[in-house]
């Protein structure tokens, strides 16, 4: 009994030694917030800008100048110069066909103009006997006429020296019409010469202009006909962008009209390109017009480039800020407004095209919003924003 009395005031006496031990502890409180500190920077008041609205199209690189090279003769390809990639200068070979067969239509040509050449010249010595008989009759005729006269011959001698007149004038204008002929001759086998010879220089297929082979469509054994494909060949440095144009927008450009052309796989620069052709007609599907935009001479320029070139139809008014005022925080951007109490409040943004060292706001800042220009780094929401020049 006495033992259970004292175990129970043990108890007792340590309940109360937790209790006022927990009653010396720190209760909870508020700690005071230590005051942001004030940072100077230079603030801007944003506004609507007037600017050009750019419609964005999509280009192809295309070389201006291209060929595709083909065959005029029948025959088998007997050497190919080059491949895919090559640089040729103007007058190089590029593949050279089996020239047997034009070399003996050469030849033939050759015999052919020579065996008339020759006819022609006996044509010629024929007529000028021919015009000797004639002269010799002639003079006779006109004596034997004053004889007849006189009396002096009879009839039938002076028919038969008639008759022998008019042989030898016939003659003659027979030998006349064979000149004429041989003439003709001589010029046909001439034209026939100068096509073989036209055939030996089509059996050497050459380039026309200095370039690059973009393509390649024949082999050493391959028979050729007239208008087999060989090569496509490009003048290098000299190209232009292909783009297709809306109905809507095409009473806004105009040809020489200067325009800004990105192209992603020369980096991030632009370059200015010049409207030099515009298709007058659109297409029936798409009501869309054909522009080709001349680009300056760079030589990593290639055929098939993706571009984008921006042409302005108008004008809008466009929320521009520096990109020095972008605060990218993630995948989210945002900037630095300043209240009416002087602070700092983070806000995020979303922002468009890029226009120079500007960039579009789409959303998120009001014209009359006040933002800092530049955020220092120890900027941070809350903090009290001196006003710097």
């Amino acid at each position: 009994m006495i033992r259970k009395y004292f175990f129970s005031a043990f108890i007792l006496l340590m309940s109360a030694g937790i209790y006022f031990g927990c009653g010396d502890g720190i209760e909870p409180g508020h700690t005071p917030a230590g005051e942001l500190p004030t940072v100077s920077a230079a603030v801007e008041t944003a506004k609507l800008q007037t600017q050009p609205f750019l419609y964005e199209a999509v280009a192809t690189i295309s070389a201006r100048t291209a060929s595709t090279l083909s065959g005029k003769l029948m025959g088998t390809v007997a050497e190919v110069r080059v491949s895919e990639g090559a640089v040729v200068k103007e007058g190089d070979i590029l593949v050279v066909l089996d020239q047997r067969q034009v070399s003996a239509q050469y030849e033939q040509a050759r015999a052919a103009l020579a065996e008339a050449r020759q006819a022609e010249a006996s044509a010629r010595s024929a007529r000028e006997a021919a015009k000797a008989g004639a002269d010799l009759a002639r003079t006779t005729y006109e004596r034997y006429v004053q004889l007849l006269k006189e009396n002096s011959v009879s009839r039938q001698e002076f028919d038969e020296v008639a008759a022998r007149h008019r042989q030898a004038e016939a003659t003659l204008a027979q030998t006349t019409s064979m000149i004429e002929a041989a003439g003709d001759r001589v010029q046909q086998a001439q034209a026939m010469l100068e096509s073989a010879q036209v055939s030996r220089k089509d059996a050497v297929v050459r380039a026309p202009y200095g370039g690059r082979i973009t393509a390649k469509m024949i082999d050493v054994g391959d028979l050729a006909s007239p208008g087999t494909p060989f090569f496509t060949i490009e003048k290098e440095g000299v190209f232009c962008a292909d783009l297709v144009l809306p109905e809507d927008h095409i009473e806004s450009v105009r040809l020489d009209q200067q325009v800004t052309v990105n192209i992603p796989a020369l980096g991030e620069a632009r370059v200015t390109g010049q409207i030099g052709r515009i298709v007058p007609s659109a297409d029936r599907r798409s009501r869309s017009f054909l522009v080709k935009v001349a680009l300056p001479e760079d030589p990593r320029l290639r055929s098939g480039l993706f571009a984008r070139v921006l042409i302005p139809v108008g004008k809008s008014g466009m929320m521009l800020i520096p990109d020095t005022a972008l605060v990218r925080r993630g995948q989210l951007t945002g900037i630095f407004l300043v209240d009416q109490e002087g602070r700092a409040r983070f806000r995020l943004i979303r922002v468009g095209k890029r226009l120079g060292d500007r960039k579009e706001v789409l959303s998120g800042l009001h014209e009359g919003d006040r933002y800092v220009i530049a955020p220092p780094s120890e900027l941070v929401d809350g903090a009290k924003v001196e006003v710097s020049s």
